[in-house]
């Protein structure tokens, strides 16, 4: 078994590249997600739950910037024809540096009407200082997305663990001495700054520098036009949670949102990595509507991938009041439950995952952006129709109504990919109902706990 094992794994073919940077991939997240754990849970004894609130708005707000104005330089390098082209690139990463630098200037811009939004006064402060970040890594070299191209991760990956390492390392340092979270923005800068050195030091391929072609420009713009509009959307779907409860919880509730949320988020999180990765090099390379034996060959590959993720996160909901109990200090624990709730929740945006990536595989930016959209309105409006319901507990069942409510338009989009697989999504539907509702029965007295929490 193991040299058969080995001889899938090696060579040149798309299955043997595909499976070492699916490897790669996990082990690299893994790595990340243990050293992310071990220092959250040593900066929860350092710092007070109001910080971790705190710089939760903060990420929020860069990470607005960032999805609001992305123009796809990324997944233009990936699915392009010119994609390995050196005027290509540089005129690719020119665009992203100049964004880089217009993401900081707005972030001092924004900082005061924010800290007026959230009636917190630090953001004022925080929020130019913090969005340097943004301005460093519009330098990020196009090395990155050449060894993504091709399915060459092994260095990628050795590379995000040594960023993550020194990031992770400064940020328990300085929350040691100085007990603020001025710690966790100065960390982030460090971070970004080591990113974008190693990776342009040992990374091989094209040293990027300032160029504009103007038929690069219209091609990365033209296909950027609707993943701009896909990222705004996505924004708000990924992050409506957090710009919401941020605004109606208080502070040490939001912060003990984020602790359960950054556990039961790992199974997510990881799948989402692995398919952005992975699928669109595969996708490009064997489209399902080609012919029968690619769809087969897609079916195997997204039973190997959802398999595992719903059982990460199953585990995840059965044990996520235990591993809070045992891992974090009093003032946390109603974080259990939280955890509980968004890994059950989570389960149908983790069966349908392999779906998206299909039309911009295709070069399909515009149908990419309608499910984006449909995601987004649905997410607001659930999170939004929770919270007034229901408090915290109901916008915690909002967020997973939004996913259900959203499969029509996945189903849409995989149909016009011809990547729509009923039988996968009929199987793991099944699964996920009943480790969801056998999740709840056992942490039944800590959901109630958290209801009563939010009222």
């Amino acid at each position: 078994m193991i040299p058969a094992l080995w001889q899938r794994l090696n060579g040149s073919s798309l299955t043997a590249r595909a499976l070492r940077s699916s490897m790669l991939t996990v082990g690299g997240f893994g790595g990340a997600q243990v050293m992310r754990l071990a220092s959250n849970l040593i900066l929860t004894r350092l710092l007070f739950p109001e910080a971790f609130g705190l710089m939760a708005l903060v990420s929020v707000f860069m990470m607005g910037l960032q999805q609001f104005s992305d123009v796809g330089v990324t997944p233009a390098i990936l699915q392009s024809r010119r994609g390995d082209e050196r005027d290509f690139l540089n005129t690719a990463w020119t665009i992203q540096a100049v964004r880089g630098a217009g993401l900081w200037l707005l972030a001092c811009a924004l900082a005061w009407p924010m800290a007026w939004i959230y009636d917190e006064p630090q953001l004022l402060h925080l929020l130019p200082v913090a969005s340097l970040t943004l301005l460093i890594l519009g330098f990020k070299p196009t090395r990155m997305d050449t060894a993504n191209r091709h399915l060459l991760l092994g260095r990628v990956t050795l590379l995000d663990l040594a960023t993550q390492g020194a990031g992770i390392l400064s940020a328990v340092i300085l929350a040691w001495l100085t007990g603020s979270v001025w710690a966790l923005v100065a960390s982030g800068i460090l971070s970004a700054l080591i990113e974008v050195l190693i990776n342009s030091r040992f990374l091989p391929g094209l040293r990027n520098s300032f160029r504009w072609e103007p038929a690069a420009a219209q091609e990365l713009i033209h296909f950027g036009k609707w993943i701009f509009l896909a990222t705004v959307c996505g924004f708000f779907f990924s992050q409506a949670d957090k710009i919401l409860m941020g605004k109606y919880l208080p502070l040490d509730h939001f912060g003990i949102y984020n602790i359960g949320y950054f556990l039961a988020s790992f199974p997510m999180l990881l799948g989402s990595m692995v398919t952005r990765r992975i699928l669109i090099p595969i996708y490009r390379e064997t489209p399902p509507t080609r012919s029968r034996g690619n769809f087969l060959r897609l079916r195997r590959m997204r039973f190997a991938v959802t398999a595992p993720l719903l059982l990460l996160v199953t585990s995840f909901a059965v044990m996520g009041d235990w591993l809070v109990d045992l891992m974090y200090d009093d003032r946390y624990l109603a974080a259990g439950a939280v955890a509980v709730i968004v890994a059950c929740m989570q389960m149908p945006q983790i069966i349908v995952q392999t779906y998206d990536q299909a039309a911009l595989a295709a070069g399909d930016s515009r149908s990419f952006f309608v499910l984006a959209a449909a995601r987004a309105v649905l997410m607001v409006g659930s999170i939004l129709v929770g919270l007034e319901t229901a408090g915290f507990i109901g916008a915690l069942f909002g967020y997973g109504a939004a996913f259900l409510l959203a499969y029509p338009v996945v189903v849409w989009l995989a149909r016009r990919m011809g990547a729509w697989d009923p039988l996968h999504d009929l199987v793991f539907a099944g699964l996920g109902a009943g480790c969801a509702a056998f999740a709840m029965w056992i942490n039944w007295e800590s959901i109630r706990y958290l209801s009563l929490l939010g009222q």
